[in-house]
């Protein structure tokens, strides 16, 4: 990362398609130690296809952890594991929060307040991946509106603890917050 020794934390938004995940992997690349915290479940072929894809992508030395729903967990547990972890995607991580919540309310706000306080903490540096959101349409139908608005409120929750934020779009990096000079 920046400094050898120094934790960062890093957000990469963008739209669908906008080279997003491509570009968190090169940053991640620059790490020796590597997990990727995969959130996506698959539940249908499309997905099955999905991640096949993207563990074609990944390099063969790292790590995958896969976890829907527990990601503060999976933070804390494997960070002295790793020089670094990429989480892709925190929008597939609201999308399975919101289905757990119809069961238990409360565990919607917990868990994104857990995970926000394994950001503060663990000792390694991070790279996560979100959607961008924000510029869409509004969806016709609650629940959409509601998955639009917690993804939008997480990410910018996420944004005020991260370092460094960038906005992916067409494949190009552009900085929100921090330098982005020294990565790829």
């Amino acid at each position: 990362m920046q400094e050898k020794d120094r934790k960062t934390v890093t957000l990469v938004l963008g739209g669908v398609r906008s080279g997003k995940s491509r570009w968190a992997q090169e940053l991640a690349e620059k790490a020796e130690r590597v997990a990727y915290v995969a959130t996506a479940q698959a539940c249908d072929a499309e997905m099955r296809e999905k991640i096949r894809r993207h563990q074609e992508d990944r390099p063969k030395l790292w790590q995958t952890l896969e976890e829907p729903l527990e990601l503060a967990r999976v933070l804390v547990d494997h960070a002295p594991e790793f020089d670094l972890l990429l989480v892709d995607c925190l929008t597939v991580f609201v999308a399975n929060l919101l289905e757990a919540a119809e069961a238990d309310p409360a565990s919607l706000e917990r868990r994104i307040v857990s995970f926000l306080d394994a950001l503060r903490t663990v000792p390694i540096s991070l790279v996560l991946v979100s959607n961008e959101v924000g510029s869409g349409v509004v969806p016709p139908y609650p629940l959409g509106r509601k998955y639009r608005d917690v993804l939008g409120e997480l990410n910018q929750r996420v944004a005020a603890i991260a370092d460094n934020v960038v906005l992916m779009v067409a494949g190009l990096p552009l900085a929100l917050k921090g330098n982005i000079e020294a990565l790829p």
